[in-house]
């Protein structure tokens, strides 16, 4: 039979076809070949009657997110707290540049609205976003729609309000939601199981909270692809591959002094190339002393 993963839990994978959900495992060859199934796989799998399921293929994946550990997605809701955690477009810019990197549609949603006492500051990075192209949401009625007959991930910073926001979106799940610690800031880790429930037509996954994430990319052409105005921009640079540092006629920086492109953003891809740098740099010299 064929189906598709909807839940990995303790060694268990729970497969959805055909309208029923089998138990499964994986058979032991995966792990020779280095393969692991994830929630969101389509599957191969026997279904003997009264006895437990064997997964026997996986099919291609169109992508694949490790952290959370889930695959073959439309999009993705990133979850942005107002305040407590502060909003940091910073953390928002390294979850737009792994989704871009791994063609997952992001979806931006500000949680704790109502802890705000001036919203111009929140509203102008709104406009930022929106002009980048980028869906930046404040209310459910915005949201809801958008997950109509489509695979979603939700994410975002520990302490956000994931679970509370999906408790809201589709109230018979009843997730467990955490308090903000005090003294560290953060939320306390709620979710402890990758899992597909069934919302507007489609499926949506609640996944394991966390407080920072790794992008995936290891070079200057893959980061200025993850940052679509700056792609934009730079085809016009005199260099194809001008990394809009100290380069001569580079389209990106004209664009900067003049007010094309937002600063901030500009700031953060020089941050995240540096960083790029710096662990090529550090690989380097690891691989020396071996």
């Amino acid at each position: 039979m064929q189906g598709r993963i909807i839940k990995a839990l303790a060694g268990f994978y729970y497969v959805e076809a055909q309208g029923q959900v089998y138990q499964t495992r994986a058979r032991g060859n995966f792990r020779k070949k280095g393969q692991t199934p994830y929630v969101g796989d389509f599957v191969d799998f026997s279904a003997p009657e009264n006895s437990e399921g064997y997964i026997l293929a996986i099919h291609n994946r169109k992508n694949t997110l490790v952290r959370p550990p889930i695959v073959n997605i439309d999009q993705a809701v990133i979850i942005m707290s107002a305040k407590e955690p502060e909003f940091s477009s910073n953390l928002l810019d390294r979850f737009l540049v792994l989704l871009e990197h791994k063609r997952i549609r992001p979806l931006i949603y500000i949680s704790k609205l109502d802890l705000l006492d001036d919203w111009s500051q929140m509203n102008q990075m709104r406009a930022a976003y929106q002009k980048i192209g980028y869906d930046f949401l404040y209310s459910l009625e915005e949201l809801t729609p958008m997950l109509a007959d489509k695979i979603t991930v939700f994410m975002g910073q520990t302490g956000v309000g994931k679970s509370t926001l999906l408790n809201k979106l589709a109230p018979d799940l009843a997730l467990e939601t955490g308090e903000i610690s005090g003294s560290l800031g953060r939320g306390r880790h709620t979710t402890r199981a990758v899992s597909f429930y069934d919302l507007e037509g489609g499926k949506i996954a609640d996944t394991p909270g966390f407080s920072s994430i790794d992008y995936e990319i290891s070079n200057s052409e893959d980061l200025n692809a993850a940052f679509p105005e700056i792609h934009a921009i730079s085809l016009n640079c005199k260099f194809r591959s001008c990394t809009h540092t100290h380069e001569p006629a580079c389209a990106v920086k004209e664009a900067l002094s003049e007010g094309q492109l937002g600063q901030f953003r500009y700031e953060h891809y020089l941050q995240f190339l540096s960083e790029i740098e710096n662990r090529r740099e550090t690989y380097r010299k690891t691989a020396k002393r071996k």
